[in-house]
């Protein structure tokens, strides 16, 4: 099967048009004579699709066995959550600098404020960067999925991809590094080519 073959049917298309539809079929039977209550009739069915929608959501990783949970986490919290903390520790160290360069906090708070701000947002940093998510066997898999559905065998694309370099090729001198011909500097060690 070709990755165009593929679907791109998604959960929430159905129930957009289920919400269309039934809105359809409930504005030509009930022919309403005023506009007002033919827009509030299709925002009622409207929202009866997204609460339709919101409940598949809720009940889909409750009925499969292999689900993965979508959300990273770093440490207790959600790795979006830390990242939104550090953000505004940010900001607010940035704000105390403003507010002391135009002479509205005094040294002392300065220190005290700004020491505690670049504490905590230092150990949110640590936090994010202890908790990175190796990629590396994620995109592996995926390549060896996409080559799968599309016929190929993934060991022999493997080899491919390890198989002898072409003349075209430059190879740096000090580590080996396949460069493009017109590459100026290894993109490996960076020594001119």
């Amino acid at each position: 099967m070709t990755p165009s073959a593929v679907s791109s049917f998604r959960p929430w298309h159905l129930f957009v048009l289920a919400a269309l539809v039934a809105a359809t079929v409930v504005i030509l039977v009930a022919r309403p004579s005023d506009p007002v209550v033919a827009v509030l009739l299709t925002l009622a069915i409207g929202a009866g699709g997204f609460v339709g929608l919101m409940t598949y959501r809720t009940i889909k990783p409750l009925t499969q066995r292999d689900f993965v949970e979508a959300t990273t986490m770093a440490g207790s919290r959600t790795r979006a959550a830390v990242e939104r903390e550090k953000t505004l520790v940010l900001r607010s160290l940035k704000e105390l600098e403003f507010d002391r360069a135009m002479g509205k906090v005094s040294s002392y708070d300065f220190d005290e404020m700004g020491g505690r701000l670049r504490t905590r947002a230092i150990s949110l940093m640590k936090q994010l960067d202890v908790q990175e998510v190796n990629f590396l066997p994620l995109i592996e898999q995926e390549l060896r999925d996409r080559l799968e559905a599309a016929g190929e065998d993934p060991d022999a694309a493997a080899v491919a991809l390890s198989a002898p370099l072409s003349s075209g090729d430059l190879v740096c001198e000090s580590c080996e590094t396949s460069n493009d011909r017109d590459a100026r500097f290894c993109k490996g060690c960076g020594k001119p080519l």
